[in-house]
């Protein structure tokens, strides 16, 4: 019998010369540490190597690669295993059952603009839709003007319990796990609130 765990890390899609997988044996630790030390990733910086493949192998990681020929050399992989040049990341935090977090999520900037975000952020939505038992999907950004309302679009995502536009915002889907979880086509909600300090 395949295990949860094994089921979600062979995952793939295509699109139009690229490729997302969730393979995390195929992620450029190196790449993947340099992308996350850069200056354009405020929320993160790099680690020792090994403790980032350890980080990669004990999550839910959806890597995205360029099959075009050298379009993006910022950070050039000779990681053999690599199913094209490694050019972004979405990683999820997760029991696999009943919890998921996301974060690290972020394109090279030479291939933003082009709907690969969305597309990588839609692949994440389309395994945390697999999830049944999943109790609560949620993400911390500090970019309110772009991203809360990007997860709210793609991931159905909500703010909790903030102004919108000060500090962290702290944003949570429930799911199918959650007592009172009710989904009619696509309206998702509950058919109770939460009670106030509840954790999942």
């Amino acid at each position: 019998m395949t295990s949860i765990t094994s089921r979600f890390q062979h995952r793939t899609w295509t699109k139009e010369g690229y490729l997302i997988s969730t393979d995390p044996s195929s992620i450029p630790v190196e790449a993947a540490n340099e992308m996350l030390g850069s200056d354009n990733v405020y929320w993160a910086k790099s680690m020792p190597d090994g403790i980032m493949l350890e980080t990669l192998q004990n999550s839910l990681c959806f890597g995205l690669y360029s099959q075009n020929s050298s379009k993006d050399s910022q950070f050039p992989s000779n990681h053999t295993s690599a199913p094209g040049q490694f050019i972004g990341l979405a990683r999820c935090v997760t029991d696999y059952t009943t919890f998921l977090y996301l974060t690290d999520v972020y394109i090279l900037p030479g291939h933003q603009g082009s709907g690969l975000g969305k597309w990588l952020v839609g692949c994440v939505q389309e395994v945390i839709d697999e999830m049944p038992y999943l109790r609560r999907s949620m993400l911390f950004t500090s970019d309110w003007k772009r991203s809360v309302p990007f997860y709210e679009g793609i991931l159905g995502m909500e703010v909790m319990g903030k102004e919108r536009g000060e500090g962290v915002a702290v944003m949570q889907r429930m799911g199918p796990g959650f007592p009172g979880f009710v989904k009619k086509g696509d309206e998702v909600g509950l058919t109770k609130e939460p009670a106030a300090g509840f954790t999942s």
